[in-house]
């Protein structure tokens, strides 16, 4: 495994091993010895069609750092940087993860997350250092023209709960920052 820096504080790539033969593969997700984060408590994993776009999802209170591994299909990851005092506040942050390029994201607290599915089956695998607290959770509209964001496809499924989330001038009314 390599850690790759971004331009963002914290905010890290992970190219992960990965051995392949006739059989098939074997590849290595997650190292404590590499990525020094070990305190994740919990775990899950969502499975999404082809053009679902997810988020972007936070929790205000109960922050979450996550990992995010692509075991099955490929994703365009995006995270909005929402922290206090951020050189990057309020920029956002795209990259491909997929079951080829072997790339995982570490995302810190302090983020806003969301996805978008470009394959008919995508497994999304997420390690996280807290629980997931329903009461505290919120997001920002994947749709807010300011955040200038072009997403691969005009023809994508978002649920009704993503897209009744407020846009970003609303987030810095109403929170501030994370």
């Amino acid at each position: 495994m390599k850690i790759i820096k971004t331009k963002f504080k914290d905010l890290l790539i992970i190219k992960q091993k990965n051995n392949t033969d006739k059989r098939g593969s074997l590849r290595e997700i997650y190292n404590k010895k590499v990525l020094k984060k070990n305190n994740f408590v919990f775990e899950y994993c969502t499975i999404s069609k082809k053009n679902s776009l997810r988020g972007f999802h936070f929790q205000y209170k109960f922050q979450q750092a996550k990992y995010v591994s692509v075991l099955k299909g490929k994703i365009l990851d995006c995270v909005i940087d929402l922290r206090k005092k951020s050189k990057t506040f309020g920029k956002t942050f795209k990259i491909i993860l997929s079951e080829k390029n072997c790339l995982s994201l570490y995302i810190p607290e302090g983020f806003a997350h969301a996805y978008f599915s470009y394959d008919k089956l995508n497994v999304v695998y997420y390690k996280l250092n807290n629980y997931y607290k329903p009461n505290f959770e919120s997001g920002i509209n994947l749709m807010d023209k300011k955040l200038k964001i072009s997403w691969p496809s005009k023809n994508y499924e978002i649920s009704k709960k993503d897209k009744k989330l407020q846009n970003f001038q609303q987030f810095c009314k109403n929170y501030k920052f994370l």
